[in-house]
């Protein structure tokens, strides 16, 4: 391994920390600063500076923050602002900022108001003319999809949908229009309902739809591998290991030719699949349009995926 120990000497780092030092870092201002998900090595020198300069930091969890904090030996003090105190959080944040302090806002890992609490605090110091200068830094989503090949530069795209509802019968819903979207889905998963979620996803979509499943991301024990939704159920049962942790889900876009295929399809076939779909759900009607037209199920499947989100059936 190539020896870097020499970035750290204390020459190296005091011109990096100088050249930081000399950027613009305006009073009065909101610092919305991501922070590490995992792995402490990953707070740039920018965020490590922000909330150096900071007067106070407003975090999620003060007690989980602070040991990142300590870590990188910042000792700037910590107020509380989480989603039970958020609003009154934000007027005590706009008090600060009106004195003309530097105001920190942090969450427990990532960045703070994308599914985590500041949102409501980032609107309000915003409608209260003070700036709000993000510092961007560690992603769960963004590390999911670079370790999963699920887009590229000719296409770029994907919807991240968030956290899936927690009833079976909401998630199936709340699967099956985000499943319509023809981007890869990225959402968060919680370890005991990831089982039922992979199962969810082998009824809804075609078996060779393939499903990116990364966990404990930038930690010890990361993992990131990329089957189709036929073999995701087996790999989780296959160790105990693999149920353990923090998911993120990657489900890639289905095949081309399924969204493709509405060109050569005949109006016939199309009105077919639209009476199947008053009384069958969208795979029972894509597997008979199949058997009476000899045209490939999964073609049938995403159009009536497709035709079933555009009614709204």
């Amino acid at each position: 391994m190539r020896e870097i120990s020499g970035f750290f000497d204390e020459p190296t780092w005091k011109r990096l920390a100088g050249r930081v030092k000399e950027q613009h870092w305006p009073q009065g201002a909101l610092y919305v600063v991501a922070t590490p998900i995992g792995n402490l090595g990953d707070l740039s020198v920018r965020a490590w500076h922000a909330l150096m300069q900071c007067d106070v930091i407003a975090a999620e969890d003060t007690r989980a923050s602070r040991t990142l904090l300590d870590a990188w030996g910042v000792t700037t003090p910590l107020l509380a602002a989480h989603r039970h105190n958020e609003a009154s959080a934000a007027q005590g944040i706009i008090e600060r900022l009106a004195r003309g302090e530097r105001v920190g806002l942090i969450s427990d890992a990532g960045a703070p108001a994308v599914s985590d609490p500041g949102a409501r605090v980032v609107r309000e110091v915003r409608q209260a003319g003070y700036p709000v200068i993000p510092i961007p830094g560690p992603s769960a989503v963004i590390a999911a999809l670079m370790a999963s090949g699920a887009t590229s530069d000719e296409n770029p795209a994907f919807v991240f949908a968030g956290f899936s509802p927690s009833k079976a019968s909401a998630r199936q819903q709340w699967l099956r229009q985000w499943l319509a979207v023809p981007a890869p889905v990225v959402f968060f998963e919680s370890p005991h309902r990831l089982p039922a979620v992979l199962q969810d996803l082998a009824q809804l979509c075609e078996p060779q739809r393939e499903v990116t499943i990364a966990r404990e991301l930038t930690k010890r024990f990361e993992q990131v591998v990329t089957l189709s939704v036929a073999q995701a159920s087996e790999w989780l049962a296959s160790d105990s290991q693999h149920g353990q942790g923090e998911f993120v889900l990657i489900v890639h876009e289905a095949p081309r030719k399924a969204q493709d295929g509405g060109d050569a399809v005949e109006p016939s076939t199309l009105a077919l699949l639209d009476a199947l779909l008053e009384s069958l759900s969208v795979r029972d009607a894509a597997r008979v349009a199949a058997k009476a037209t000899g045209i490939a199920r999964d073609v049938l499947y995403a159009l009536a995926l497709e035709r079933k989100r555009r009614d709204g059936k």
